[in-house]
């Protein structure tokens, strides 16, 4: 069993505040390293092994561990890589302290996880809709929106178009407000040009990128903000996509409201945010061949990372 926080050794504390401080890592990926170096914490008990007297082959012996437990390859290597990251710390720690001491660092010598890598994992392909498939949801979308011209629909429809349109992933998607804005107690992630025709939003690694909005994707939002400003409630959020009560949606709300449109239109898979945001690279490839555009347009930091999708192109082809 993991320890829990509290019971986590001080240096690793110390470690996992310096990243929260100085790194400003986000809440999701400080509670990924917190969980790796506790299941650090937790092998090394079990052996009996104290954590700064750790070695390359304790490290070795431990991923062997894990991945006989059933951990994917993926898991492992996060595990790894965070495990890494503490002993480079240490590292540099004890290389700091000893020198404003005027001698030489003892402690640790070297990183006991360098040279260990997970096992090879299988490259498996994003899952995509066809063109057909993706019209068919929005067209749903479209229709039921026509036929209510409730708020959800209507909602629902614009949601699903700029999805499709523009490849957001969901925390992009739900962090646009209507208009960009900044004060004391906000600063917009994202908002939209309603003239230009573009999306800001804030990706990965707080980097910004503005991405263009197709005709058809501009007219269901331009009907949908008609709709929104019906709204009476004094509190309406600021969020772009709103509840029927004005606050901010919620991911899961995204997710289920996606999930049932697609069942309606008959879909034969299972549908989520990050699908539509496959299937938009996946079909500005096929028609444009421009592999960095696509980059540039979904914010990868590599193209290494977009490069995934030539594959997706090449299995319809095939």
């Amino acid at each position: 069993m993991s320890p829990a926080p509290a019971d986590l050794h001080p240096l690793v504390q110390e470690y996992l505040h310096e990243l929260h401080v100085l790194r400003q890592l986000s809440p999701h990926t400080l509670k990924a390293y917190r969980m790796d170096l506790s299941e650090l914490q937790a092998l090394a008990a079990d052996d009996a092994i104290d954590l700064l007297k750790v070695s390359n082959a304790h490290v070795r012996r431990w991923a062997g561990r894990l991945h006989s437990k059933g951990k994917s390859s993926r898991t492992i290597a996060r595990a790894l890589s965070a495990w890494r990251g503490w002993y480079d710390w240490l590292t540099e720690k004890d290389a700091r302290r000893d020198a404003q001491a005027g001698r030489v660092a003892a402690n640790l010598v070297a990183n006991p996880v360098d040279d260990v890598k997970a096992p090879k994992r299988l490259k498996s392909l994003p899952k995509a809709l066809s063109v057909e498939q993706a019209l068919a949801l929005v067209n749903q979308a479209l229709k039921e929106a026509n036929e209510k011209k409730d708020l959800e629909t209507v909602r629902d429809a614009a949601m699903i178009d700029l999805l499709y349109s523009s490849g957001l992933r969901l925390s992009e998607l739900l962090g646009i407000d209507v208009v960009p804005s900044k004060d004391r107690q906000h600063e917009s992630a994202g908002w939209l040009d309603w003239d230009a025709a573009e999306v800001t939003v804030l990706g990965k690694g707080g980097k910004r990128r503005s991405v263009p909005i197709g005709g058809p994707a501009m007219r269901s939002l331009k009907v949908w903000r008609e709709t929104r400003d019906q709204l009476e409630q004094a509190d309406v959020s600021m969020a772009l996509f709103i509840s029927t009560t004005g606050a901010r949606l919620s991911p899961r709300t995204v997710q289920a409201r996606l999930r049932t449109l697609a069942m309606r239109a008959g879909l034969p898979t299972h549908v989520h945010p990050h699908m539509m945001r496959h299937s938009f690279a996946s079909h500005v490839l096929q028609s444009s061949q421009d592999l960095r555009a696509v980059q540039e347009m979904l914010g990868h930091a590599s193209i290494a990372s977009t490069q995934i999708y030539t594959s997706l192109d090449f299995q319809h082809l095939a």
